[in-house]
């Protein structure tokens, strides 16, 4: 199989962006993914054989399908993108960004491409005023759940919290997904003693990283009494520990070594290799003792690249919640399951740490714009290897991996997908 690269990224401002389209956040994000490729980014409108594009949300503004190809006709027209260009589209929950990169990566090393791209957009920040009637962000993201088969899953939940003394009610003004986290953060507090100071250790851990972002969300340091003392979401967690609403988008161009090996030195000293990627499906057989989806997908990965946990140097994993870094780094083999609360609030994910996790400051804090969320994570870990991050850069980072899970099925999420990327120079 051939070997695929990513030869340049982009990212917009997460936020709330709520005068910006789709087609308009799509246009930012070509413009910057060919800024980014320097003396190659010309071969988009010439060259680009695919472009996979995420997005699950678009429908609230009436386009229902055909997202990615309605997104980018104006490129099209314009000449900035090929005419004819085959678009496919990806929905996978908060993992969509991840399955598309996946997708464009499979395509060149299939043979199918030589140049393709992955671009993931969403906008939750839905327009003003907002109709009584239509749907709320949270309603829209319900929509990543089981909802063929609601009763089961809300039954999952509340058998599990009854397993602990709680309860697990569903409320108007309440988030489905920030509920199942909560109750899973509690199973894991039971079963393994994690604590909610721990919890807030990554949340300030994090929020701190997003400081040195500028294109988080939320780019403000804080401590760990002040995580705690936020408002309460759902406990254990508090506001500070959820990742907030907000639009924006990224991309990855992704090519293969015969292409790259035809560029400037310019452009090929910047490329980082595609190491593996994997992904796994989520179940209703789950039990807390058993390892979680993002488990076997990492597995593959590893297997695939011929690595192991201890080869990573930086990590940007799912953190909708402050528990997802405690829980996947359990997860991913960077410590031991039930240690996950101890390894970040004893500093390993931290800067200086053995294993730096979400430096761009993961989505509590860089922001969870649902289909663009992994394209931002793949974002990060290449501008890492490249050595390009600045004040939050970890020194000699080769070996960077993402985790990015979506919705929500029994106790665990629906899919995964695991990428790794390695530096090249």
């Amino acid at each position: 199989m051939r070997e695929a690269y990513v030869v340049a990224v982009a990212c917009t401002s997460f936020g709330k962006h709520r005068e910006v389209g789709f087609r308009e956040l799509a246009r930012q994000t070509l413009d910057l993914l060919v800024a980014d490729a320097g003396p190659a980014g010309g071969a988009m409108a010439t060259e680009l054989d695919s472009l996979w594009f995420g997005n699950c949300f678009m429908g609230a503004w009436g386009q229902e399908n055909l997202r990615g190809q309605m997104a980018l006709v104006e490129l099209v027209d314009e000449g900035r993108l090929p005419a004819r260009l085959p678009v496919t589209n990806v929905e996978g929950a908060c993992a969509t960004g991840s399955l598309a990169l996946h997708g464009a990566v499979r395509d060149v090393r299939s043979g199918e491409a030589e140049l393709a791209v992955a671009l993931g957009i969403e906008k939750l920040v839905l327009p003003e005023p907002t109709d009584a009637a239509g749907p709320t962000a949270l309603r829209l993201i319900e929509g990543c759940t089981d909802n063929l088969t609601r009763d089961r899953l809300v039954c999952t939940y509340q058998e599990a919290a009854e397993t602990m003394g709680e309860t697990f009610a569903l409320g108007a003004d309440r988030s489905l997904f920030m509920d199942t986290y909560a109750t899973q953060a509690l199973l894991h507090m039971k079963r393994y003693g994690t604590t909610r100071e721990q919890l807030a250790a990554s949340s300030a851990k994090n929020h701190n990283y997003g400081a040195l972002n500028p294109l988080a969300q939320y780019r403000f340091t804080t401590t760990l009494e002040d995580v705690l003392a936020d408002r309460e979401v759902a406990y254990p967690l508090t506001r500070s520990m959820c990742s907030p609403v907000g639009d924006g988008a990224a991309a990855a161009l992704v090519c293969s070594g015969d292409w790259l090996a035809a560029q400037p030195a310019a452009v090929r000293e910047r490329a980082v290799r595609v190491r593996a990627t994997a992904a796994a499906g989520g179940t209703y057989q789950r039990t807390p003792d058993v390892p979680t989806l993002s488990h076997e997908a990492a597995r593959r990965a590893y297997h695939r690249a011929g690595l192991t946990p201890s080869d990573v140097d930086v990590a940007e994993v799912h953190d909708a919640t402050s528990f997802g870094e405690i829980l996947q780094v359990e997860m991913l083999g960077f410590c031991p399951p039930g240690h996950g609360g101890a390894f970040v609030a004893d500093g390993a994910t931290g800067p200086g740490g053995s294993l730096p996790v979400n430096t761009s400051g993961g989505l509590v804090s860089k922001g969870h714009p649902i289909g663009a969320t992994g394209l931002s994570m793949a974002y990060e870990l290449t501008v890492q290897l490249r050595g390009e991050a600045g004040a939050r850069q970890v020194p000699d980072a080769r070996i960077g991996l993402a985790e990015n899970g979506g919705g929500v099925l029994g106790l665990e999420e629906a899919t995964c997908a695991v990428t790794i990327l390695e530096r090249t120079g």
